[in-house]
């Protein structure tokens, strides 16, 4: 069965994967609060629809416009076989009660390293979503950019203490990096971009490695708060 939670996701979970992030843009704070509903009703009606999923998050954009979806599977196949069986009837009986939800894309990861405390027992107050895209698929430019970012947080000589953890993913597809951030708050985050420099961190060298690397394309920062998540019930 689905069990429905407010719990947010093991981004560490070592079974995982695949990890799946799409995008959707509803309009306004209203038919976010709708769509959340919608969403809730469909899953929770319905079996845990495969074995190789692990859990499904929704959040609300701080833009009050848009849905983040984040879902965890054991293999893109295990999504594959997913998208066969079950989840036409799902966006179906979304688009029924909230119509004209615009798909803003889904995005193919897998969780490349992370950085958190050992001793952090915080719960993210929101979730920032970092999007880098690089000029031309290149998985080694990928991991070396990530490994450079590691790099300059952990040698920062003021971290800003609202900072929670960072998960960072690669597309499959060798493009992009995506940093899923948990911060204390969203006012947290705006004090840290507030703070002297370009963006999060200190005027290092290891920063400025990290925002001249050959291919940069471009970035995309937006903020959320986790919503609703949906596991399998272990019961």
């Amino acid at each position: 069965m689905t069990h429905r939670t407010d719990t947010h996701p093991d981004l560490a979970r070592p079974d995982a994967g695949a990890a799946l992030f799409s995008t959707w843009r509803v309009g306004t704070p209203l038919r976010q609060r709708e769509a959340v509903e919608a969403i809730a009703r469909t899953w929770e009606r319905r079996p845990w629809p495969a074995g190789g999923l692990l859990g499904y998050h929704v959040y609300t954009g701080h833009d009050a416009s848009t849905l983040l979806h984040y879902s965890q599977w054991r293999s893109p196949r295990d999504y594959d076989g997913f998208v066969k069986a079950h989840r036409q009837e799902r966006v179906d009986e979304i688009d029924t009660a909230v119509p004209g939800v615009e798909r803003l894309g889904l995005g193919r990861f897998r969780r490349y390293r992370g950085l958190a405390r050992p001793d952090e027992t915080r719960v993210p107050g929101c979730v920032v979503i970092v999007d880098i895209e690089f000029e031309r698929p290149d998985p080694d430019r990928q991991r070396a950019w990530v490994d450079a970012v590691v790099d300059a947080l952990e040698s920062e000589p003021r971290p800003h203490p609202g900072g929670i953890s960072a998960h960072f993913h690669l597309s499959t597809d060798g493009t992009r990096v995506l940093n899923y951030a948990g911060w204390e708050s969203a006012q947290a985050h705006l004090d840290a971009l507030a703070a002297p420099g370009d963006g999060i961190g200190s005027a290092t060298d290891q920063w400025r490695r990290v925002q001249t690397w050959p291919g940069l394309k471009g970035t995309t920062v937006s903020r959320y708060d986790h919503a609703i998540g949906f596991v399998p019930d272990r019961g």
